[in-house]
């Protein structure tokens, strides 16, 4: 019995610690910027998410998955940055974009890796709510090329 007790009381506290670093586990939301889109991000550790990211660019679909590790600004309560990287593919009608490269008859598509790096700010008790600015640079392997101009803004709504 002592043993459960021990186990149940680390446990809950590393649930408490990650909560009073990341102040949520999971948010939903919406990203814009060069793509718009939906992002999910849940916190897997006491400094480490995952963001998960359905976005449009060219009139296609992308789906980019990204390890995250979060760092504490501890001037500024509930402010933080992060940084990580990931993979993504996508799909688009060459002929609806504005791009010169491929058949433009046919779809395209693109995968390859990403880095992410950018600011974290969370309410807290205030307000259910999450808002991160980040830069998001991609490589893709095939057509495509490189992805500097990946700036985005998200808002989630947390819990």
């Amino acid at each position: 019995m002592r043993k459960v007790c021990f186990l149940l009381l680390f446990f809950g506290s590393f649930s408490v610690q990650q909560q009073a670093f990341a102040q949520y586990t999971t948010g939903i939301g919406v990203r814009t910027g060069v793509t718009n889109g939906i992002t999910v991000r849940h916190f897997i550790g006491q400094e480490s998410a995952i963001e998960g990211l359905f976005h449009t660019r060219w009139g296609g679909l992308i789906v980019t998955g990204l390890y995250e590790v979060h760092k504490d600004i501890r001037d500024v309560k509930g402010l933080g940055w992060f940084f990580g990287g990931g993979a993504h593919y996508g799909t688009w009608n060459a002929k609806n974009s504005n791009r010169s490269w491929g058949d433009n008859s046919v779809s395209t598509s693109a995968y390859g890796l990403d880095a992410i790096i950018g600011l974290d700010y969370a309410f807290g008790r205030r307000a259910p709510l999450n808002l991160s600015l980040d830069w998001k640079p991609a490589i893709n392997f095939g057509e495509g090329g490189f992805w500097w101009d990946e700036i985005g803004i998200s808002i989630r709504y947390v819990f």
